[in-house]
């Protein structure tokens, strides 16, 4: 059985693709095998995997209304373990559509049943609508990065009351697998600040490894690879691989 965990924050830019991409780069190099899944219409997590975007003929979109051709958009990447179920701006179409389609809020649990990997880590968009309430309801767990900044918190109740609603309906199983903290600065006080406001609202859900703030970390997307490859050395790629550990733990595999 896959385990699947949903990647998200509906706010943009707290390193939600970057968590799931570096999570699955090391996932993988424990000898498991990963499907990522792309369901930004940003697309970032395909060409943080080194994949050409413009390049595509069959995306995730294709798959979200046609699991028939499922199997003909997974790609597979240049890392070793590491397949993807891609995606490009015509995703952005998919909201829209699912509207009006019977059965809108389980389309990717249809999808996803067609494989079999160890870890599908579902890379979520920035938003709150019905492609994430499709990931909800196929996952078995959701893991949400929060941004170590003075509005980490904002918007927390309504992620965790949509999550809430989804455990009630469409996904009973659906468990928060828990919270990590990015853009971690030990020199900033603001950051240990927001450490301690997590830790206080969600305890044991808190990962106890940080992923700091890391140039090398920045970088390692516009090379299309995960931080393992570009610089395993650096605090980005120490801090993912104790991050990728600790999610096995949590799971128990």
């Amino acid at each position: 059985m896959s385990t699947i965990i949903a990647v998200l924050n509906q706010k943009g830019g707290v390193g939600k693709t970057t968590t799931t991409v570096n999570i699955a780069s090391y996932l993988a190099k424990q000898g498991n095998s990963v499907l990522v899944v792309d369901l930004d219409p940003q697309g970032n997590a395909t060409s943080g995997l080194g994949i050409d975007k413009s390049s595509l003929t069959e995306t995730m979109y294709d798959a979200l209304f046609n699991a028939d051709i499922a199997h003909n958009v997974v790609v597979d990447t240049d890392f070793d373990g590491i397949r993807i179920l891609p995606a490009n701006a015509n995703l952005a179409g998919a909201e829209v559509q699912l509207v009006s389609q019977m059965q809108r809020e389980i389309q990717l649990k249809q999808v996803l049943g067609l494989f079999e990997s160890d870890y599908i880590l579902i890379d979520c968009p920035p938003s709150l609508g019905l492609l994430t309430i499709n990931a909800l309801s196929a996952a078995d767990f959701v893991l949400i990065p929060v941004q170590a900044e003075y509005y980490a918190l904002e918007g927390l109740s309504q992620l965790l009351g949509v999550v809430d609603r989804v455990q009630n309906t469409t996904n009973p199983k659906l468990a928060i697998l828990g919270v990590v903290l990015t853009m971690y600065d030990a020199r900033n006080s603001l950051s240990e600040q927001v450490k301690n406001e997590l830790d206080k609202h969600f305890g044991k859900l808190l990962f106890s490894e940080v992923i700091p703030r890391n140039v090398r970390l920045a970088e390692s997307p516009s090379y299309g690879k995960p931080i393992a490859e570009y610089d395993k050395w650096s605090k980005g790629a120490r801090a993912y691989k104790a991050l990728a550990k600790e999610v096995g733990r949590r799971v128990g595999k």
